[in-house]
């Protein structure tokens, strides 16, 4: 039975990377039913996009984004850094799905805005090489600890996250944190915004954040690489959904197979 959601939030999925946990995130979407669906950044990375690498369980996720956007959800696609490229394209609508840098709606009487957030990240304003590198860097990282995790729980140990300790460990990641979160409420409360809704940092949130001029709730959705978290908004409320992570390494290696061709059009198509 799935559950009825005025609005469900994603972003950061990254698919094409090795660390997206699309089999998860398709589990997740195939058990609500949103008015709105709200892909709030980074959903395909094409940043990391090789033609080596797209298995079938990402290619399964558009396909049943499509067949929502087709059955009537309202599907809103905004633009985050690592699929910059379709900024290009804003403002154009396909069907039910919309494409935009940032949406703004009222919730239950409150302005609500939502952006990925990447405009607030030095690193991607003034060093966009470093930031890829970065990327690659970190896509690697996940790699090393899916291995470590698979190593760990055949011994009967816990999974770890390697970045989730690098992250909490170092204090310049925390002020990080702390200094996007602020500059994203500000940036709200300039334009009398009530809640300010987020993506980019892989750090889900929310938390009332005071500006000096006025009070913004600040909300992240986190990510589909560690966090397996989403956002959801249902008879007033906003909550966080942690999905239990659920991790097969052979299945994972069984998906490094023939390049898949993405043709939208041929998607919607199958889609119906």
């Amino acid at each position: 039975m799935k559950r009825s959601v005025d609005i469900a939030v994603i972003s950061d999925v990254h698919l094409g990377t090795f660390g997206c946990r699309a089999t998860e995130l398709l589990h997740y979407l195939k058990q609500i039913e949103p008015n709105t669906l709200i892909l709030n950044g980074d959903i395909i990375d094409i940043w990391q996009f090789s033609k080596n690498y797209f298995p079938k369980s990402h290619m399964k996720v558009l396909r049943y984004i499509l067949k929502m956007a087709m059955n009537g959800t309202k599907v809103v696609y905004i633009t985050g850094n690592h699929d910059e490229l379709l900024r290009k394209f804003v403002g154009m609508h396909f069907g039910n799905i919309e494409l935009c840098n940032q949406y703004e709606v009222e919730v239950n009487g409150q302005k609500t805005l939502f952006f990925h957030g990447d405009v607030f990240d030095l690193s991607i304003q003034h060093a966009k090489w470093l930031a890829k590198l970065g990327g690659k860097g970190y896509d690697v990282l996940i790699l090393l600890n899916t291995f470590i995790n698979f190593i760990s729980e055949k011994l009967g140990g816990k999974r770890v996250s390697l970045s989730k300790k690098i992250k909490n460990s170092v204090k310049q990641a925390v002020s990080f944190i702390n200094n996007f979160e602020v500059a994203a409420a500000e940036y709200a409360s300039k334009v009398n915004a009530n809640v300010v809704v987020c993506g980019h940092i892989h750090h889900p949130a929310d938390k009332i954040i005071e500006t000096g001029t006025s009070s913004v709730r600040y909300l992240n959705s986190g990510d589909w690489i560690e966090n397996l978290s989403a956002l959801e908004y249902h008879d007033g409320i906003w909550q966080t959904i942690h999905v239990n992570e659920v991790h097969d390494l052979d299945q994972q290696h069984s998906e490094l197979e023939e390049p898949v061709a993405i043709d939208l059009l041929k998607e919607f198509q199958l889609a119906k």
